[in-house]
């Protein structure tokens, strides 16, 4: 199924007549963050591209090396997750914000995927994941600066990814529960992110990364919102 078909069997599935009705709300909202998501990507990419040629070449264990490997497995749980809800549900709000993480996070994966390329980089780190995550800040402070950081350390799990026993669990379930357990989950995952991309902001002056890094908080903070707001019209049994 296309994006388009998923936004053509939304707009079917909404009453036109019923303003203020469950599914309206969230599908005009996911609809907006899709448009502020796309364009934050082509201006990402486009600053991107351009700022490249100033920027010194990152090392194995570099912050930046770090980030993009790390990352890249955070986001493909990301559509990981929002495939296996697609199956669980006929909700269109949730189908077409799934959709949108699958796709988003899917592409930026094989952007950072890359990046490691272009700077002749394997894609396998040398270290256990999240050690950038400790080393000193642009500002010479400690490896524990800024929220959240603290409870990181080399080799444990990436900040909001599931555990094995919650995706078993998500696709155990079916309708709203597996919508609320959905919602959830990639709330937790989508603050993990933005913990990751503000860890690199901190350590990294590569324009590329940074634009890119802005990029994921920003529009991961709007679906942040978005999600709370459709977890809120879910409540449970």
């Amino acid at each position: 199924m296309t994006r388009a078909d998923f936004e053509t069997d939304a707009a079917a599935s909404v009453d036109e007549s019923a303003p203020d009705s469950r599914r309206r709300s969230p599908l005009a909202l996911i609809l907006l963050a899709l448009v502020a998501v796309v364009a934050v990507g082509i201006i990402a990419f486009s600053v991107g591209r351009l700022s490249t040629l100033g920027d010194p070449t990152p090392t194995a264990t570099s912050a930046e090396a770090g980030f993009a490997r790390d990352m890249q497995v955070h986001h493909d749980q990301g559509v990981e997750l929002s495939m296996i809800v697609r199956d669980l549900t006929d909700d269109e709000a949730v189908r077409l914000l799934a959709y949108d993480i699958a796709t988003t996070q899917g592409g930026q994966s094989g952007r950072m995927s890359g990046w490691l390329d272009i700077w002749g980089l394997d894609a396998y780190s040398p270290e256990p994941s999240m050690t950038w995550m400790m080393q000193p800040t642009l500002e010479g402070s400690g490896h524990n600066h800024g929220s959240g950081e603290e409870a990181h350390q080399p080799g444990d799990p990436m900040p909001g990814l599931a555990t094995p026993e919650q995706i078993a669990e998500l696709q155990s379930l079916t309708g709203v529960a597996a919508e609320r357990m959905f919602l959830e989950l990639m709330i937790a995952h989508h603050l993990g992110a933005i913990d990751m991309a503000n860890a690199v902001l901190d350590r990294s002056t590569n324009e590329t990364v940074r634009t890119f890094a802005e990029g994921v908080v920003a529009a991961q903070e709007s679906e942040i919102d978005l999600m709370n707001d459709m977890l809120a019209e879910r409540p449970a049994a």
